[in-house]
């Protein structure tokens, strides 16, 4: 579906600089353990050759449109069925495991079989408070963290997805389609979990990501729109809706505390 969005732009924000994205945790349990997203930016790489791969322009542009979020637990997790033959999660990591199962419960959980995209592919929910918020359109696609090397390669894919962070601010998730069951899901605290990229009105523009206040008005129209999931099979289409019901802002930089 297309949809015209108007804002009226301040003279921070001219359409033609960096475009504003705010970031904030949402409804979050001890928020201490959530780092904030960080630019993917090769920390670790030699950049004194000029001829590093790390100092070439196209590589050193792709980086700078790439936001990772930090996984914030370190999670040993298997896949078996119960003794009625209905899939079930184990914490491998046991006594050891830095996640109270109680707390892993709620943030962890398996879609129900019903809903696997195939049957023998469990997907599993990793629930984050991470919220990206702006007040011009930009539209978030999220997908795997590619660029980073895992010793232990993960056991299947990630779901990516697309949409507009102007109208239809969420907290993400990460969802994870498990293709071999026999090996575990093993996650690192501090390891990217997945990137975000950010695309506004001009391909050239690059993003800036600040902290955000949750206002009233914020927190009143994340009321409005969270849950429509439940109700409705195709939630863009309710974009319209959400528009009509839009605050003029949404993205209110946090203060210093």
């Amino acid at each position: 579906m297309d949809i015209t969005i108007s804002y009226q732009r301040g003279e921070t924000d001219p359409g033609n600089g960096p475009v504003r994205i705010g970031w904030l945790l949402s409804e979050a349990s001890s928020p201490i353990v959530y780092d904030p997203p960080r630019r993917v930016n090769s920390r670790d790489a030699r950049r004194s050759h000029a001829k590093s791969a790390s100092r070439c322009p196209a590589i050193l542009n792709l980086e700078s449109r790439y936001f990772e979020v930090p996984c914030p637990f370190d999670l040993n997790i298997g896949f078996t069925r119960d003794d009625k033959g209905r899939p079930v999660l184990r914490n491998l990591a046991g006594d050891s495991s830095t996640v109270r199962a109680g707390k892993l419960s709620q943030l962890l959980s398996l879609v129900s079989e019903k809903e696997w995209r195939y049957p023998d592919r469990p997907v599993l929910q990793l629930k984050l408070p991470y919220l990206f918020l702006c007040d011009e359109p930009v539209y978030l696609t999220q997908l795997d963290a590619y660029l980073h090397y895992r010793p232990v390669p993960l056991p299947g894919t990630i779901f990516g997805g697309r949409f507009p962070i102007h109208i239809w601010p969420r907290p993400l998730m990460w969802a994870f389609e498990w293709h071999d069951t026999s090996k575990p899901i093993i996650l690192k605290r501090g390891e990217p979990l997945f990137y975000c990229q950010f695309e506004a009105d001009g391909p050239d523009r690059s993003a800036q990501l600040i902290e955000a206040e949750m206002t009233p008005e914020l927190e009143a129209y994340l009321d409005h729109i969270t849950g429509a999931v439940n109700y409705v099979n195709q939630t863009f289409a309710l974009f319209e809706a959400a528009e009509r019901v839009r605050p003029q802002q949404l993205l209110t930089p946090r203060k210093e505390r």
